[in-house]
């Protein structure tokens, strides 16, 4: 909607220096054009609020129509590789003064970036419904976050089952102006605490459990209106049992969870399921898939944890103590696991493309400032290289979580231990930070390295030839190992490339 001051000031301003009116006309005129401006934007809202209850009315019509039984098909496991992780294996020392020769090293495959896409927008703009001063709300917390939406709990759904004919009905009660503040102020929190997709559906659950009682049939079904009033891609289900399901539609494959395909679209079960469901297949207008990227920092309320000091060993400036967030720690614990279409080391790329808290970055990134200053983009690569290398405690996965589990890199600075794929992650995240320099993944059977594309002369070795650009291995599992140097027994001929952003 157009912004009525700034539309009306720039009129009028035109129109004084057009027609030279005097003070009276000018204030009679912009009275006049101020009338018309809310009469325009009365009537827009009105033909938008129009659409919308007509939508949700042939929405809850079609929910009473028969819905249609179907299976679930088999969660997709995460990718084991055939070889166990490699370990940490020690840069000998006799080699440490060995001239490095340029060495192309061949690749199988090359994963592009993921690329992230604007969040589901509502079919027609969500108006606020004029209230009373002091209007009811309900308050809630999501992730140690406070927050609440303007609801008179004397409006809260009470069902009488989950027959079709009950949930249209309810349906249709939720589509009222009753409604329409509580959906207005979930697009807000949204906005304002930046929340993805995945962080957006998690803060519903917490809604609808404060306003409907926690996992009750009510809840799942209010989280399911405004999760597609807001125009995301979701299903209603019930079970045998009488619980309701919603299900969610994802641009990812989603590891470790059975899922039903709907349409030839796969729809993930939030919360419980079964192995047989009733599923209402009908579509709501204009409705989107979820993404599980997260491109921007999430604005959780901080929980400080304990300070954590890490030390490279070559380079004893480069130190750092830090306090975590521990509510997003407890966030990210949640995230689903996921890959890009078929191609299972694309779930890396989305752990290493999600930034940093402003919070964490001003307390570690000066110190690593410091401690490069002054030093040309090799020995820079080098510090914050051997910073990872030997300031983090390496552990198996399936010894410390008991299955394979990527840390983003806030992760990694928070927890005790970390594997090759999370420094991996924490160093191109630090390398694109602080020198602004492009780097890849490298992923072998058992192994995930990386490598950094200089703009500076000086840096050689092992490098990813790829499209002209060359890029310079730089293992953070490689102990003490300096930039150019691959990790004993790797076999390149089956090493697929992953692009970061």
């Amino acid at each position: 909607m157009a912004n009525k001051g700034h539309f009306i000031s720039v009129f009028l301003c035109l129109a004084v220096s057009i027609t030279g009116v005097a003070q009276n006309d000018f204030e009679s005129f912009e009275k006049r054009m101020n009338n018309q401006f809310d009469a325009f934007q009365q009537r827009t809202n009105n033909e938008y609020n129009s659409f919308l209850r007509r939508v949700n009315a042939e929405y809850a019509a079609m929910l009473e129509r028969a819905w249609a039984e179907y299976r679930v098909v088999a969660k997709i496991e995460v990718p084991e590789d055939k070889l166990k992780p490699i370990p940490p294996v020690v840069f000998p020392k006799k080699d440490e003064n060995k001239k490095l020769i340029p060495k192309a090293l061949p690749y199988k495959d090359v994963v592009p970036v993921p690329v992230p896409k604007p969040q589901p927008q509502p079919v027609a703009p969500i108006e606020q419904t004029p209230t009373p001063v002091n209007v009811p709300k309900v308050e809630f917390s999501f992730f140690g976050t406070k927050a609440s939406v303007r609801f008179d709990s004397s409006h809260r759904l009470r069902l009488e089952g989950v027959s079709e004919r009950s949930i249209a009905q309810a349906w249709k009660q939720m589509s009222t102006d009753a409604y329409s503040n509580l959906v207005y102020d979930c697009l807000q929190i949204r906005q304002e605490k930046k929340l993805c997709d995945w962080g957006y559906l998690e803060m519903l659950k917490y809604m609808a459990d404060c306003i409907c009682g926690t996992n009750t049939n009510e809840t799942t079904l209010l989280m399911a209106y405004v999760y597609c009033q807001s125009g995301y891609k979701m299903r209603l289900a019930r079970t045998d049992m009488g619980k309701l399901i919603m299900l969610y539609a994802s641009d990812h494959i989603i590891y470790n969870l059975g899922y039903f395909v709907v349409d030839g679209k796969k729809y993930y079960p939030y919360g419980v399921s079964s192995s047989r469901i009733y599923i209402c297949d009908i579509t709501f207008p204009n409705e989107q898939a979820m993404s599980l990227l997260i491109p921007v920092e999430q604005l959780f309320e901080r929980a400080v944890s304990q300070p954590k000091t890490r030390q490279s060993r070559r380079y004893p400036e480069m130190r750092t103590t830090m306090t975590s967030n521990t509510n997003l720690m407890n966030f990210y614990s949640t995230y689903p696991t996921s890959m890009v279409g078929e191609n299972m080391v694309s779930r890396w790329a989305m752990y290493a493309n999600t930034p940093l808290s402003e919070e964490v970055k001003a307390q570690i990134y000066p110190s690593l400032r410091a401690g490069i200053q002054g030093c040309n983009q090799l020995t820079a690569v080098n510090k914050l290289l051997n910073y990872v290398q030997t300031g983090f405690v390496y552990e198996y996965d399936d010894k410390v979580w008991g299955r394979d589990r990527a840390f983003f890199a806030e992760e990694s600075l928070y927890y005790p231990y970390c594997d090759c794929e999370d420094r991996s992650i924490l160093f191109t995240r630090l390398v694109r930070d602080l020198l602004g320099l492009n780097c890849i993944l490298i992923y072998y059977p058992g192994h995930l390295a990386s490598a950094v594309e200089f703009t500076e002369q000086g840096a050689t070795g092992d490098y990813i030839q790829l499209n002209g650009r060359k890029f310079i291995v730089a293992d953070a599992t490689y102990i003490d190992a300096p930039v150019g140097h691959t990790m004993p027994n790797m076999n390149n001929r089956t090493a697929k490339v992953i692009i970061l952003k």
